[in-house]
């Protein structure tokens, strides 16, 4: 298939490989930002191939991964109570809180539905006038203009029983927190494909200039992340910042702006709390004065709801690209994505949850992406 088959090619993987290796002299650390390209560099073992001088860590793109347990308590005392009908994406049934999930309060009762758009959990609101509709708003940028649509149309179809739990997330600011970092160990970024193709590339460039570090935006399939692995290392090597738009074919310079316009609409930026990274200035969206009335924390009073994090679990050094899922000794064994203990291990995008998929093991090797039946698996 077009755009697919072709940017997972086996011979044109090794020559990318190829000329990485020419152009390394040096160790570097390069963080890709999103989730999905995370998971896709795990399968292809894409991390496992590059040159020993090249090291690869994980950054805090996974929205089911940042989602912090306050937001979590707050949407399980919600989901339990018996006048709500609450509906999230699949990914946020088996989160776990301080001291349970949605799946298991829906395994007790309570009416928690899967739904795949914002507009779904509207409609169930038009069909259940007497019961109180609430859609679990999570996410970046990229799922914020539907949100806002639903939003928007709940507004003007007078339906006030549909409200949000907003846990909106921003990426600059979070990666302007990470490479601002004393502890830092990053040197350059693989830009969230996705996400861009919302923002466009204005903000990217600033955290660019305010590091000194290159950011290359780039697609999920493996010859996209290894072009992408190519111009950071080059620039790396040749001390260049600046961004890179290597996925072209999805992302242009000013993004989308009617989605941009609708979602500034709607929400405003705020403080926004990031599990395992603390609170972020200006980092998160919530729901302007007009659209208060449809912010569910405010209309079921659970603002002051404390969590309790679990001590063991070390996603929030994940998340940040300080250490990765190995380097956990609860990995594989007290936590599995059957008995998660955090995040990073029950989203198919957390890095956890994609080592443990992946057979990754302390001292196993994995070549999925060159193997001589062609195309990886």
């Amino acid at each position: 298939m077009k755009y697919l088959d072709e940017y997972r090619d086996p011979d044109g993987a090794r020559r990318l490989l190829s000329l990485i290796e020419r152009e390394v002299t040096r160790p570097w650390v390069v963080m890709e930002i999103c989730g999905g390209q995370t998971h896709s560099i795990v399968r292809h073992g894409i991390d496992e191939l590059l040159p020993g001088g090249i090291e690869l860590v994980h950054g805090p793109g996974c929205p089911v991964c940042v989602t912090p347990l306050g937001t979590l308590d707050r949407a399980h005392a919600i989901a339990a109570r018996t006048d709500v009908i609450f509906c999230s994406f699949g990914d946020m049934l088996r989160v776990p809180g301080s001291s349970t999930d949605l799946l298991a309060l829906k395994a007790k009762g309570a009416d928690v539905r899967v739904v795949y758009s914002p507009l779904d959990a509207l409609a169930i609101a038009a069909q259940n006038p007497s019961r109180n509709v609430v859609f679990f708003a999570i996410g970046f940028e990229t799922t914020a203009p539907a949100n806002a649509m639903a939003a928007r149309l709940a507004r003007q179809r007078r339906i006030e029983n549909f409200s949000l739990l907003v846990s909106h997330v921003l990426v600059p600011p979070a990666l302007t927190a990470i490479v601002g970092a004393d502890d830092n160990r990053v040197q350059g970024l693989l830009g969230p494909g996705h996400v861009c193709t919302i923002t466009g590339l204005d903000e990217y460039r600033t955290v660019s200039e305010r590091h000194g570090l290159p950011i290359v935006v780039s697609g999920f399939e493996p010859l996209d992340l290894l072009m992408g692995i190519l111009h950071v290392v080059r620039a790396l090597e040749h001390g260049t910042g600046g961004v890179d738009n290597q996925y072209g074919r999805s992302v242009r310079q000013q993004g989308n702006p009617a989605a941009q316009e609708l979602v500034r609409s709607v929400f405003e930026v705020c403080d926004q709390a990031w599990r395992g990274l603390g609170v972020i200035a200006e980092s998160g969206l919530a729901l302007t004065d007009e659209y208060r009335e449809q912010d569910a924390t405010v209309r079921f009073g659970v603002e002051h709801i404390a969590p309790r994090e679990p001590s063991e679990c070390i996603s929030g050094q994940i998340l940040r690209g300080l250490k990765k899922p190995l380097d956990c000794p609860a990995f594989g064994a007290r936590c599995t994505p059957e008995r998660p203990l955090g995040a990073t291990m029950v989203s198919s995008e957390g890095a956890c949850a994609a080592y443990h998929a992946y057979g990754r093991r302390p001292g196993a090797r994995h070549l999925p992406l060159l193997t001589n039946e062609g195309a990886p698996a």
